[in-house]
């Protein structure tokens, strides 16, 4: 079986090597279109006692504190909700995903092949698994409550897999790595023959801090993904559960960022589903205002990017924690580049990078 697998991985379809000219005149078309950056969050409960969705005040109150309405609403949802051992499989939220759409907002919906709450050792939810078809029904399901919604919106599925803290990485619960793009488009598939077009696929690792982790071999191949990703922290010095090193918002993105806009998937959009700054260590509103700053001018393949705006492990991640943060927030995003929340109505898929 192992082996099966080692030579299944030595067969994906993944872009090959880019050459530096034909990865550099990529990257100059990209600067010289006409490019927008939808915007958006992940919120928490912290400003009404429920995270949004379904919670739509919560939205609003974000906004109010942004100055802008957001393009962008990310949420996220297992496989199996799971408690005393019983199991029951989720559904497609369409209801959720209708307010955001009514909202202006395009959904971003992190699916995960797992139970709720995810823990490391789930041996009833390996990749190997998904492989197997074990879950083709309630994944079937799944894929045919995204057809009959019919609206795009941002599907973003097991993501960070390159790291070891979720049970559908590659290097934990007992998974292989070479199992995560065979299980990928097994999940694709389904979703094909469910007509589940209206779905587009995000493919999101954590940035790789060492530059040495085999990122292709998890890339499920340019006919299984519509847009790359990237989710990044600063956690600072002083951070209560995390410390580690200040680092700018290019220290952490720009590596990983190059890598894969030259050799891996040099022709597609990116998302930077997951990013924040703790303020322990250094400026929070200076990241920001950095940051907000260098997505346009340096980074033209990011067309989308959401703030982590969520009460995790005391990091501090929350925009409105600091006036000053908040201020630097609600400066940067009222550059016209970052679009607010027009695209309720829109029809394309997959979805396209804004003008």
């Amino acid at each position: 079986m192992a082996l099966g697998l080692a030579s299944v991985a030595l067969l994906v379809d993944h872009v090959g090597p880019a050459s530096t000219t034909s990865a550099a005149s990529g990257e100059a078309a990209a600067a010289r279109e006409s490019r927008g950056v939808y915007w958006g969050a992940w919120i928490g409960a912290q400003f009404t006692g429920t995270p949004a969705p379904p919670d739509m005040e919560a939205v609003n109150r974000f906004e109010q504190v942004a100055g802008k309405g957001l393009s962008l609403l990310e949420f996220a949802r297992p496989l199996a909700h799971c408690e005393a051992s019983q199991c029951s499989f989720q559904s497609f939220p369409s209801g959720e995903m209708d307010q955001i759409r009514r909202h202006g907002a395009i959904p971003v919906l992190s699916w995960t092949s797992a139970s709720d709450p995810p823990t490391l050792n789930e041996p009833e939810f390996q990749l190997q698994d998904v492989i197997a078809g074990r879950y083709d029904g309630p994944i079937r399901r799944f894929a045919e409550g995204v057809s009959n919604w019919g609206h795009p919106f941002f599907l973003r599925w097991n993501w960070e897999m390159n790291g070891n803290w979720f049970p559908w990485a590659g290097r934990a619960n007992g998974n292989r790595p070479s199992e995560f793009v065979i299980a990928w488009r097994h999940v694709h598939r389904i979703f094909t023959a469910a007509g589940a077009t209206n779905a587009s696929w995000v493919w999101c690792p954590y940035v790789d801090s060492t530059g040495k982790q085999n990122l292709r071999g998890l890339y499920p191949g340019r006919a299984y993904v519509d847009w790359t990703c990237l989710d990044g922290y600063n956690w600072g010095p002083g951070s209560p559960s995390t410390p580690r090193p200040w680092r700018s918002f290019n220290q952490i993105f720009r590596p990983t960022y190059l890598r894969i806009v030259r050799r891996i998937a040099p022709r597609k959009p990116m998302i930077l589903a997951e990013l924040a700054s703790s303020p322990y260590g250094g400026s929070k509103a200076a990241w920001i205002r950095r940051m907000l700053a260098d997505i346009p001018v340096r980074y033209p393949r990011i067309r989308g990017f959401v703030w982590f705006d969520e009460q995790d492990r005391n990091a501090g991640w929350p925009i409105e924690q600091s006036a000053a943060a908040a201020n630097a927030f609600r400066e940067g995003i009222a550059n016209p580049v970052y679009k607010a929340n027009v695209f309720g109505g829109i029809s394309a898929r997959p979805i396209r990078p804004p003008r």
